[in-house]
């Protein structure tokens, strides 16, 4: 491999808040010639705005194209693309990647350091750790995610409601993530289960615009964004009595 080829680094920043990057993290964007970051659905995607007032005006920003679909040729095509993208970049310098939360947790970036490096097995990739959502909704909260021998599981709403019913007799702490679109499902579960005093909703943690619901009671339906967690604290009594 030549030794102009760079370092692919993969960034999480964290959820929205600026402020909640990592020192490392921020080093790294600084001094890349190249950031990448998943484009967004209508303009600036959320990634992009995190770091925005760290980029210079030198630095070329790559907006990288992936699909919000479920059909496995469409997203294994737009990851082929994106690493071939990058990779022109890695042959002249570093390339940095960032993407919202954590890079391991949920994320782009897993597909594309993957793809690439099946197709250039000595590509250098190196993560840097990020907050995730989970963990900043439980400080948006006010509340520990978990404590002492806590059994906690962590969802994505979308593909596992069918699933939470036998989850909830195991988990001490349940989290769905991007509830939006299955919401309704979820809060009637809650309700056979007598869980929607101890259930949370969190919309965009950190951000400015972030909004919190507790008790979801008299909350069935709920216009939420995409980026929307669930949060459910099963009684002890209940978990116990589950098993």
């Amino acid at each position: 491999m030549s030794a102009q080829v760079g370092i692919l680094y993969g960034i999480g920043v964290g959820p929205g808040d600026p402020e909640l990057v990592s020192l490392k993290g921020l080093r790294l964007l600084k001094s890349a010639p190249v950031v990448a970051f998943p484009a967004g659905l209508q303009g600036t995607g959320i990634a992009q705005q995190i770091v925005s007032q760290w980029l210079r005006p030198e630095q070329h920003q790559l907006p990288l194209k992936f699909p919000y679909v479920q059909e496995q040729a469409v997203l294994e095509q737009a990851w082929q693309v994106a690493a071939a993208e990058v990779w022109q970049y890695l042959q002249q310098g570093d390339v940095v990647f960032v993407c919202e939360g954590d890079v391991s947790f949920y994320s782009t970036f897993t597909y594309l350091a993957q793809t690439l490096q099946q197709h250039h097995p000595d590509a250098q990739i190196q993560t840097i750790p990020g907050i995730c959502s989970p963990l900043a909704a439980a400080a948006a909260l006010g509340i520990p995610l978990t404590i002492s021998s806590d059994r906690l599981a962590i969802l994505p709403a979308l593909y596992t409601v069918a699933e939470l019913e036998s989850v909830l007799k195991w988990a001490d702490v349940v989290v769905l993530l991007k509830v939006s679109s299955v919401y309704e499902q979820v809060w009637a579960i809650l309700k056979a289960h007598q869980l929607l005093e101890h259930s949370y909703v969190v919309e965009r943690a950190t951000l400015p615009q972030q909004v919190i619901y507790q008790d979801l009671h008299d909350r069935p339906q709920l216009e939420l964004p995409y980026f929307s967690l669930l949060i459910i604290q099963v009684p002890r009594s209940k978990s116990a009595n589950a098993n």
